[in-house]
Protein backbone atom coordinates (compact mmCIF):
# COMPACT_ATOMS: atom_id res chain seq x y z
CA UNK A 1 0.00 0.00 0.00
CA UNK A 2 2.81 2.70 0.79
CA UNK A 3 4.13 2.50 -3.06
CA UNK A 4 0.22 3.03 -3.98
CA UNK A 5 0.17 5.99 -1.86
CA UNK A 6 3.66 7.33 -3.06
CA UNK A 7 2.31 6.76 -6.29
CA UNK A 8 -1.29 8.51 -6.25
CA UNK A 9 1.04 11.74 -4.14
CA UNK A 10 3.11 11.51 -7.38
CA UNK A 11 0.06 11.49 -9.65
CA UNK A 12 -1.43 14.07 -7.52
CA UNK A 13 1.74 16.23 -8.01
CA UNK A 14 1.22 16.08 -12.07
CA UNK A 15 -2.13 17.03 -11.35
CA UNK A 16 -1.57 19.63 -9.90
CA UNK A 17 1.00 21.67 -11.74
CA UNK A 18 -0.79 20.62 -14.71
CA UNK A 19 -3.53 22.70 -13.44
CA UNK A 20 -1.47 26.10 -12.71
CA UNK A 21 -0.01 25.40 -16.32
CA UNK A 22 -3.20 25.22 -18.12
CA UNK A 23 -4.60 28.04 -15.91
CA UNK A 24 -1.07 30.21 -17.13
CA UNK A 25 -2.06 29.33 -20.44
CA UNK A 26 -5.47 30.21 -20.07
CA UNK A 27 -4.17 33.60 -19.47
CA UNK A 28 -1.54 33.97 -21.97
CA UNK A 29 -2.80 32.29 -25.05
CA UNK A 30 -2.42 34.35 -27.90
CA UNK A 31 -3.31 34.24 -31.77
CA UNK A 32 -6.15 33.37 -33.86
CA UNK A 33 -7.56 30.68 -32.26
CA UNK A 34 -7.83 32.55 -29.07
CA UNK A 35 -11.63 32.86 -28.98
CA UNK A 36 -11.77 28.94 -28.84
CA UNK A 37 -8.33 27.88 -27.38
CA UNK A 38 -9.35 29.99 -24.39
CA UNK A 39 -12.66 28.63 -22.80
CA UNK A 40 -11.01 25.12 -24.00
CA UNK A 41 -8.32 26.07 -21.47
CA UNK A 42 -10.66 27.10 -18.63
CA UNK A 43 -12.57 23.84 -19.25
CA UNK A 44 -9.59 21.50 -18.71
CA UNK A 45 -8.34 23.55 -15.99
CA UNK A 46 -11.76 23.48 -13.95
CA UNK A 47 -11.83 19.84 -14.99
CA UNK A 48 -8.23 18.62 -13.46
CA UNK A 49 -9.12 21.13 -10.22
CA UNK A 50 -12.17 17.95 -9.62
CA UNK A 51 -10.19 15.51 -10.20
CA UNK A 52 -7.14 17.09 -7.64
CA UNK A 53 -9.44 16.87 -4.64
CA UNK A 54 -11.04 12.99 -5.66
CA UNK A 55 -7.50 12.45 -5.24
CA UNK A 56 -6.25 13.64 -2.45
CA UNK A 57 -9.85 12.38 -0.75
CA UNK A 58 -8.89 9.04 -2.26
CA UNK A 59 -5.10 8.94 -0.72
CA UNK A 60 -6.61 10.11 2.64
CA UNK A 61 -9.73 7.14 2.38
CA UNK A 62 -7.09 5.23 1.93
CA UNK A 63 -4.97 5.86 5.35
CA UNK A 64 -2.58 8.24 3.40
CA UNK A 65 -1.75 11.53 3.47
CA UNK A 66 -1.68 13.83 0.41
CA UNK A 67 0.88 16.58 -0.54
CA UNK A 68 -0.30 19.93 -0.06
CA UNK A 69 2.47 22.39 -1.19
CA UNK A 70 3.82 23.57 -4.10
CA UNK A 71 7.12 23.28 -3.08
CA UNK A 72 6.37 19.07 -2.48
CA UNK A 73 4.69 18.81 -5.93
CA UNK A 74 7.79 20.83 -7.99
CA UNK A 75 10.01 18.01 -6.31
CA UNK A 76 8.58 15.19 -7.76
CA UNK A 77 6.13 15.97 -10.44
CA UNK A 78 7.18 14.89 -14.34
CA UNK A 79 5.23 17.82 -15.74
CA UNK A 80 7.09 21.28 -16.51
CA UNK A 81 5.46 24.53 -15.88
CA UNK A 82 4.67 27.19 -17.98
CA UNK A 83 7.00 30.38 -18.64
CA UNK A 84 4.81 33.67 -17.45
CA UNK A 85 4.65 34.61 -21.44
CA UNK A 86 2.10 35.33 -24.30
CA UNK A 87 2.17 31.59 -26.26
CA UNK A 88 0.99 30.51 -29.42
CA UNK A 89 -1.81 27.78 -29.66
CA UNK A 90 0.31 25.31 -31.65
CA UNK A 91 2.80 25.46 -28.42
CA UNK A 92 0.15 24.86 -25.99
CA UNK A 93 -1.17 21.96 -28.01
CA UNK A 94 1.91 19.87 -27.76
CA UNK A 95 2.39 20.59 -24.51
CA UNK A 96 -1.22 20.03 -23.01
CA UNK A 97 -1.04 16.29 -25.34
CA UNK A 98 2.68 15.77 -24.25
CA UNK A 99 0.95 16.41 -20.78
CA UNK A 100 -2.18 14.25 -20.96
CA UNK A 101 0.11 11.41 -21.82
CA UNK A 102 1.69 11.57 -18.80
CA UNK A 103 -1.28 11.64 -16.63
CA UNK A 104 -2.20 8.72 -18.93
CA UNK A 105 0.42 7.04 -18.33
CA UNK A 106 0.32 7.18 -14.29
CA UNK A 107 -3.16 6.58 -14.14
CA UNK A 108 -2.43 3.37 -16.08
CA UNK A 109 0.72 2.56 -13.30
CA UNK A 110 -1.48 2.91 -10.54
CA UNK A 111 -4.15 1.25 -11.74
CA UNK A 112 -1.80 -1.80 -12.43
CA UNK A 113 -0.29 -1.74 -9.05
CA UNK A 114 -4.15 -1.08 -7.30
CA UNK A 115 -5.00 -4.26 -9.64
CA UNK A 116 -1.83 -6.17 -8.19
CA UNK A 117 -2.95 -5.47 -4.30
CA UNK A 118 -6.63 -5.86 -5.19
CA UNK A 119 -7.29 -2.60 -4.56
CA UNK A 120 -10.61 -2.19 -6.92
CA UNK A 121 -11.87 1.12 -5.84
CA UNK A 122 -8.19 3.20 -7.11
CA UNK A 123 -7.95 0.60 -10.27
CA UNK A 124 -11.65 2.06 -10.70
CA UNK A 125 -10.92 5.44 -10.53
CA UNK A 126 -7.93 5.65 -12.55
CA UNK A 127 -10.31 3.71 -15.40
CA UNK A 128 -12.46 6.72 -15.21
CA UNK A 129 -9.29 9.37 -15.68
CA UNK A 130 -7.67 7.09 -18.33
CA UNK A 131 -11.24 7.47 -20.25
CA UNK A 132 -10.82 11.00 -20.06
CA UNK A 133 -7.62 11.59 -20.66
CA UNK A 134 -7.85 9.47 -24.04
CA UNK A 135 -10.71 11.08 -25.08
CA UNK A 136 -9.41 14.87 -24.66
CA UNK A 137 -5.78 13.20 -26.44
CA UNK A 138 -7.94 12.23 -29.25
CA UNK A 139 -9.32 15.25 -29.93
CA UNK A 140 -6.68 17.33 -28.91
CA UNK A 141 -4.71 15.18 -32.00
CA UNK A 142 -7.57 15.49 -34.56
CA UNK A 143 -7.33 19.52 -33.84
CA UNK A 144 -3.80 19.35 -35.19
CA UNK A 145 -4.41 17.55 -38.17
Amino acid sequence: MENLLKDLNIFLSDLNVFYRKLQNYHWNIKGRSFFIVHPKLEEYYDGINSQIDEVAEHILALGGQPLGTLKDYLNITKITEAENKKVDCSIVFNEVIKDYSTLVQDAANIKKSADEAQDYKTSALMDSFIEDYSKKLWMLKQSME
